[in-house]
């Protein structure tokens, strides 16, 4: 009664945490939330930076992928999740933002430069900034340039250009070269008429104050406006440079946004190095000294009063990409040797608002900015996929669905049911943690999915097996729905918890998709272990209680566990699997050699084409033109508005690298087509390969760390020699997916990376079930050779593997049928992966442990011994064990229960060095084994010693 009132309860808890799933699920309910889909799946914002090298600096390489990195930073720590950063051309960066709330605070935080420099204010203002030694600022840059025109010699080099309309508006600029600003295709290399270039003088820069009520801006007394001035600049000077220090002073980890509990508002903390602790101490003694002498000067040396100390107080200027930030002073009575900022560090004061200081905090915590970009073109771009992909998604995903339930109801019928409701059970909670936790879905993230409904499917195959398995040892179906939970606990424990070590680590050091794969999932796994564990433990605990649920064939149970013609001698032929394996390597890695990896666009670079039509054109029959310059499937986006359901006006294609007659082909082929008689503009760039490399190398990365951590938990919960043969594994699996790509040439791309993770995954999970089963039947199987107990572990999980392998291959392979052109790579991928994972399970893993464990001596004593046979000639398991002597043990014309023949087994005589286990009979090696024990028998002292 107890038991039944602890599933009911249980079953309550789940019908109420349903009843909230539904609430989140539902338009219209409180609580109402959607599901955030990736740019592949929904588009979003597509932001193109262009660098703006300061003058004498070369643009390098790794200036753009320093950048990229930065970029990509900063948008992780904004909390959009999915991005895609990449470098276009020479000098432009792309970036893809899916469901970002600002899309312009968004775009402004990504590019900013993050140039932070600390000027001693009084000091280095120059210029009309500077007017009797008191700072003065100027509410136009055009009049404050126009003043200093004078100073801009012939010969000497300015700092920057800037270009003024007719109105002394500020059109152009700052540019580094005079050309630049008129290289634009309005002004093709011309001032025009009334306008005006001026230029900043050598040595010097222009920085920038935007005055507010809580921030004014110093030498004004308005609390609105932008003002201007002229500081020093002398940045490679070795002795006294100005600024005197910068961004590279900055302890990261020591900034954070705060809260001054001095009345100054929101502020953002700074930390320096040890280097940079020195120089601002050097710039802070010699204001307090010069705000003293000033004092002195005036005669009002000895006032420590606070407006007497404001008045001659000397200032510390923080500018931030050519911003005048805030101007602390120092207070020279409080500080006559300035500030060591090694116990407090400095603060930005002031600041409008605490997501305002967030935003800041962030920018300086990812470092600055190599080189400076200006934004060139923001717009929205469509999915990748395309809404005709996504449907054709989700119409594979909901046939696979239907077709896993239809095999569970079939192989477990009502045990089926449970499983079905279970499953349901499962999708719901994953979609409630898919709001809950906000995340974005991808491609990779639906493989994810995919993944763990496998991984669902399994944990309640591998519970129902062990039902079964003690239904048939002569157990009740109440006792045998115990005892199958009680066993397969362990189990399922060991597989997800490998699993999850896997996921954590590719989440923790992978980029962009793979990361979405990885929480995918982490979280699909945890919850199946809710739904395997409990809810449908609950469900059959009420129902146990019936008489007409208490039928071993009313749940499959009837017959024998394992079908003769699977109960094959695996590790006899164990070298023989491994040939056959190593000749689908070695075919793979020649492969691999001559032929390499049909890389795609996002590895190996290509070609990018933007063009416009004069009217909306569909997604899809853009794509099949643009097949016609590819062997793969292209990558197309419409950008813009939507028109209809996938129409657009302007589009983006990805291609392999095309040539200058390809390209040309192509042009005309799309103005012929879409032009109607109107002329159509093409545009063509060239597409970097680094972000793809990147995604490359994190996942191997990942791989590799969460090698080491497996082998670690296999080697505490298991034992060593069990690691070993689990990685083989992997690395054959991965070895084989990767040369049957190379030998059908598929295109690689990021998508296939996440499904080489998901093989990772699935291998993982189907070795360790294998082997804790394995390592169970060890200490029962107490006289066996150890090939004999792999065998017999084998035979007794074989029907799940077979089972869990087809329950997860059914949702891909509709994917491959139904899932359209651009998902098909990605389901072939899957198939190859875990039908190898399922392979290298039972034909590799197992039997690399049986050679290895059999060189230890208590299982080389055993080797070639083999139990006796069964009468019609099979190996007996260890669910039906044998009596002392070898004559099966038989309780009322059935198998005697587990535990009376594990009791029997431990109550006969532990093995000799001379016992011996007989071999199946008509064997030459077990006739001799009887013919030597007659002749012991035979002599008068009973055996020989």
């Amino acid at each position: 009664m107890t038991n039944r009132r602890s599933h009911l309860i249980l079953v309550g808890l789940l019908a109420l945490a349903l009843a909230g799933v539904a609430m989140l699920a539902i338009p219209g309910s409180p609580g109402h939330k959607k599901v955030r889909l990736g740019l592949d799946l929904q588009g979003g914002l597509e932001v193109v930076l262009k660098a703006v090298p300061p003058k004498g600096h070369q643009l390098t390489s790794s200036d753009m992928d320093r950048s990229v990195n930065i970029m990509r930073d900063r948008i992780n720590k904004l909390g959009v999740s999915e991005t895609d950063a990449r470098k276009q051309g020479k000098d432009q960066i792309v970036i893809e933002l899916p469901g970002v709330k600002d899309p312009a605070q968004t775009a402004k935080i990504i590019g900013t430069t993050a140039q932070l420099q600390f000027f001693d204010l009084e000091n280095d203002v120059a210029g009309p900034s500077s007017q009797g030694g008191a700072v003065t600022a100027t509410p136009s840059l055009y009049k404050l340039l126009n003043q200093v025109q004078k100073d801009v010699k012939t010969g000497s080099t300015p700092t920057a250009f800037y270009l003024f309309n007719a109105k002394n508006q500020l059109k152009q600029g700052p540019e580094d070269a005079r050309q630049k600003l008129l290289d634009t295709p309005r002004l093709n290399g011309k001032v025009p008429k009334g306008w005006k270039v001026l230029a900043v003088p050598q040595n010097e820069t222009v920085v920038s104050c935007a005055a507010s009520p809580t921030n004014g801006c110093p030498g004004s007394a308005s609390p609105a406006g932008t003002y201007y001035y002229l500081f020093k600049y002398f940045p490679d000077r070795a002795q006294d440079p100005v600024p005197e220090a910068n961004g590279n002073d900055l302890n990261l980890s020591a900034i954070k946004p705060d809260i001054s509990t001095q009345g100054q508002g929101n502020i953002v903390q700074l930390g320096f190095k040890s280097e940079g602790n020195k120089k601002f101490h050097d710039i802070t003694r010699l204001e307090a000294q010069r705000g003293q002498q000033l004092a002195n000067q005036a005669g009002e040396g000895g006032a420590s009063d606070v407006n007497t100390v404001l008045k001659y107080a000397q200032h510390f200027a923080i500018v931030l990409d050519g911003q005048l930030r805030s101007t602390p002073y120092i207070d020279y009575k409080q500080n006559p040797d300035g500030i060591d900022p090694t116990g407090g560090g400095a603060e930005i004061s002031n600041i409008g608002s605490y997501t305002e200081a967030k935003d800041l905090a962030l920018v300086l915590q990812t470092g600055a900015l190599p080189v400076q970009f200006v934004q060139i073109e923001r717009t929205d771009v469509s999915a990748t996929l395309g809404k005709d992909s996504l449907n054709q998604a989700k119409t594979a995903a909901l046939i696979g669905l239907l077709v896993v339930a239809l095999f569970l109801l079939v192989l477990y019928r009502f045990l089926g049911v449970v499983a079905v409701l279970g499953l349901g059970i499962y999708a719901a909670f994953l979609y409630a943690a898919i709001l809950l936790f906000g995340v974005t879905m991808t491609l990779p993230g639906f493989a994810g999915v995919i993944l763990t409904i496998g991984v669902a499917a399994d944990a309640n195959v591998v519970i129902f097996e062990r039902i079964k398995e003690e239904v048939r040892s002569g157990k009740s179906v109440r006792a045998a729905i115990s005892a199958g939970y009680a066993k397969g606990f362990h189990t399922i424990i060991d597989a997800n918890v490998v699993t999850v070590i896997t996921a954590m680590v590719l989440f923790a050091v992978a980029t962009a998709g793979v990361k979405g794969f990885a929480l995918m999932l982490m979280i699909g796994t945890v919850i199946s272990l809710v739904t395997a564990v409990a809810a449908t433990r609950a469900m059959l605990g009420l129902l146990a209680g019936f008489r007409w649920f208490d039928n071993p064939r009313f749940m499959g149970a009837q017959g024998q566990q394992t079908a003769k013609w699977l109960q094959i001698d695996f590790m006899r032929r164990r070298y023989l699997w491994f040939a056959i394996s190593g000749v689908i390597v070695l075919i793979g890695l020649g492969s691999l050699a001559t032929k390499g990896l049909n890389l795609g666009i996002d590895f190996k670079g290509g070609t990018q084409v933007t063009f416009k039509t004069p009217q909306p054109v569909s997604l899809a029959n853009v794509r099949t033109e643009a097949a016609k310059f590819t062997t793969q499937v292209p990558e197309v986006q419409g950008k813009g508005k939507l028109t209809g359901s996938d129409s657009y006006q302007s589009f983006q294609l990805r291609l392999r690298t095309l040539t200058s007659a390809q390209t040309s082909q192509l042009g005309n082929d799309l103005r012929a087509k879409y032009g109607h008689g109107q002329p159509i503009s093409i545009g063509t760039q060239v597409v970097s390969s680094s972000f793809g490399r990147q995604i490359a190398r994190a996942a191997i990365e990942a791989i590799l760390f969460s090698l080491i951590l497996i082998v670690l938990y296999i080697a505490i919960r298991f034992d060593f020699k069990f690691a070993v043969p689990v990685i083989v594994a992997l690395l054959h699996d991965i070895a084989i997916t990767i040369g049957i790509y190379s030998l059908t040439g598929r295109e690689v791309t990021n998508s296939t990376v996440a499904a080489v993770l998901t093989v990772l995954g699935y291998s993982i999970y189907d070795t360790i079930i294998i082997f804790d089963r394995i390592r169970e039947n060890v200490p029962l199987m107490r006289r066996a050779p150890f090939a004999t107990i792999a065998n017999v572990s084998l035979w007794e999980t074989i029907r799940r593997s077979l089972a869990t392998t087809f329950i997860t291959l059914l949702p891909i392979i509709a994917l491959l049928i139904f899932g359209g052109a651009t998902l098909k790579d990605f389901a072939f991928a899957l198939i190859i992966g875990i039908v190898s994972g399922a392979y290298s399970s039972i034909f590799i893993a197992a039997p690399l442990l049986t050679a290895w464990k059999e060189r230890e001596p208590e299982f080389a004593r055993r080797k070639g011994q083999e139990p006796e046979a069964d009468a019609d000639g099979g190996f007996p398991s260890r669910l039906q064990p044998r009596l002392p002597g070898g004559a099966p043990a038989a309780v009322d014309g059935g198998t005697l229960a587990l535990e009376e023949a594990e009791q029997a087994a431990a109550a006969e005589p532990a093995p000799s060095i001379g016992d011996v286990i007989p071999q199946p009979a008509g064997s030459a090696a077990q006739a001799k084994r009887e013919r030597r024990r007659q002749r012991r028998r035979a002599r008068p002292h009973g055996r020989a010693r």
